[in-house]
């Protein structure tokens, strides 16, 4: 389900959405509070005692010089006792908290994109997996930052007061001199914040050429243009490298800040320090203490790292964000009504990149009748084949199945009423059963083997070394093969209507015109759309829907369609 309050506003910068980043660290503290709990907690004692130590430190310094001895020890010992404890446990909490934020963003993520049923079309694969990996663990971070950056104003606080209860005109030197330090730091952090966003950018700009050149390597390898396509992935790099650089010099002017500047606090209020004991406003153990708390004080020149890291946890909060800022289709609640499959689509529009592709398209598949939908490369047939099973929703329009609007129906009742195999089936599962077995509900043993048999895979899968538990990561298949196995698990689905999108266009022409046999007995009855690209397919389906510049331009019998010249030259490319 969408969350609400990821729209995205007209006009804006979905990356640089700092409004929604923020709502989407708030729900994912809210969703993991465990550990950034625990960690609070361990911060917090981690605080409490480094506030408490400079002060036992000082009553063991004065009682070391008195008659008290070790006995002033104690409250020390204790002191460093707790703080030691509470660090270890700091430790632990830290990247619990961390991890538990990183998986829900993760899993939020591709739930979406589930939701979703594709990819935003200025989102890239590889751009996505870089919200994946690397911005969700950015955000992750979110919550120990923000537990840290209070640790560090409360002991900031905390000590600046210590300091005033130990000897006011400490305290009247620290808030004159350490001020003016951290507004110089500030200054920088926020230029950082968007040198973050811009170095994020720019990885995920290397992360989709990469992709996209290791999706197409074989094609590179037999064209012969590996240098180029390795030109062409490390084209944005240059870009990067002066991202990078102005970030790290930007980190490098807040160290050197920090590193020239708190030193000149502590001299000041060492130098005040001094005084106080030279007049005896302080004793020995109140110079240690004073020192301790001045060093406790200036804790608040951390909060620039802790800013720093929270400035890159919004950043990679506010991509994932822009993701999620995507519509998603809203679930039906109706109950699909008893039918055998009949499907219409009414004046359906469907547009991408501001082209109509599906132009008030209208189609009527009676039920349990096998249409075959044929057209140029390019007219859509795809795209209308995700439509007519929900995988994606029209701009306008409507589809129903036995008289229901499909995104009306529940989707538990729509997924089992409905059946896909693809061109390039991926094959989700741990063995060979499971791919095929892959559906809402569980599927019997014997069930599995009757599809694959009816899609002559049976054969090839018992010579494989276990044969149905094979292990698919450990099964090297053919383009036929995958086809074939997608089909079985279609079969194996069951399902009202059965949508073949060019889901034999693998195999040979023998092998095609045996399956497509199988194919007709095992689906008997249902209603069945066939994309294609091969006459003897089209042949043998009971009517040719032929789309045409966005609309079904005849629908008829191939036989009568073939005397059209423009129908016939359809089908020259993948005869030739």
């Amino acid at each position: 389900m969408r969350t609400p309050g990821y729209v995205r506003r007209a006009g804006s910068r979905p990356d640089r959405d700092f409004a929604a980043a923020d709502r989407l660290l708030r729900q994912t503290a809210r969703s993991t509070p465990r550990w950034p709990i625990a960690l609070a907690l361990c911060v917090l004692g981690s605080t409490a005692a480094s506030l408490v130590l400079p002060a036992a430190l000082a009553k063991a310094v004065d009682g070391a010089l008195s008659a008290q001895g070790a006995r002033a020890c104690v409250p020390c010992f204790a002191t460093l006792g707790v703080l030691i404890l509470a660090e270890a446990l700091t430790q632990l909490a830290d990247p619990h908290a961390t991890a538990d934020a990183t998986m829900f963003l993760r899993g939020r993520l591709l739930e979406h994109i589930a939701a979703i049923g594709r990819l935003p079309e200025w989102c890239a694969p590889g751009d996505l997996v870089a919200r994946l990996t690397g911005s969700a663990a950015e955000a992750g971070a979110a919550s120990t930052s923000v537990v840290y950056f209070a640790a560090q104003i409360v002991m900031s606080a905390g000590a600046v007061v210590a300091l005033g209860l130990l000897y006011p005109p400490l305290a009247l030197t620290f808030l004159l001199t350490a001020p003016a330090c951290f507004v110089l730091v500030q200054r920088y952090l926020r230029r950082t914040t968007n040198l973050v966003v811009e170095y994020q950018q720019g990885q995920a700009a290397v992360a989709a050429r990469l992709l996209d050149a290791l999706t197409g390597i074989r094609t590179i390898t037999a064209s012969g243009t590996a240098d180029r396509e390795v030109e062409r992935v490390m084209q944005p790099v240059p870009a990067l490298s002066e991202r990078g650089r102005a970030l790290w010099n930007s980190q490098r002017r807040i160290a050197w800040s920090t590193s020239l500047l708190a030193p000149f606090t502590q001299l000041c209020v060492i130098a005040v320090a001094g005084y106080g004991v030279g007049t005896g406003a302080l004793s020995t153990g109140g110079l240690v203490a004073a020192i301790g708390y001045t060093t406790t004080g200036l804790s608040f020149f951390g909060t620039a790292q802790t800013l720093l890291a929270l400035a890159r946890a919004r950043a990679g909060a506010a991509r994932i964000a822009a993701v999620l800022a995507e519509p998603v289709r809203s679930p039906g609640t109706r109950r699909l009504p008893a039918g055998l499959g009949q499907l219409e689509l009414r004046a359906v529009r469907v547009s991408r990149a501001g082209k109509a592709i599906l132009d008030k398209l209208d189609l009527t598949i009676p039920a349990g009748a096998c249409i075959a939908l044929v057209g140029n490369s390019g007219s859509g047939k795809s795209l209308l084949a995700a439509v007519a099973g929900r995988l994606t929703d029209p701009d306008e329009g409507s589809v129903l199945l036995d008289g229901a609007p499909i995104d009306e129906v529940r989707p538990e009742e729509l997924r089992a009423a409905i059946a896909y195999a693809f061109t390039d089936p991926a094959l989700p599962g741990e063995t060979v059963e499971d791919v095929i077995a892959l559906a809402p509900q569980a599927l019997a043993t014997q069930r599995v083997h009757d599809a694959a048999r009816a899609c002559q895979a049976d054969a090839f899968i018992r010579r494989l070394p276990d044969g149905y538990l094979t292990p698919i990561a450990q099964t090297p298949l053919s383009g036929g093969e995958r086809q074939r196995l997608g089909l079985a698990r279609a079969i194996a689905h069951g399902g009202r209507l059965i949508i073949l999108d060019d889901a034999t266009s693998s195999l040979d022409t023998i092998t095609e015109a045996v399956v497509a046999k199988a194919l007709d007995s095992a689906l008997d009855g249902r209603t069945r759309l066939v994309v294609t690209h091969r006459a003897a397919v089209a042949a043998r389906a009971d009517a040719v829907a032929w789309l045409d510049e966005g609309r079904i331009r005849a629908m008829a019998p191939h036989v009568e369609l073939w005397q059209d010249p423009d129908y016939r030259a359809v089908f020259r490319p993948s005869q030739a």
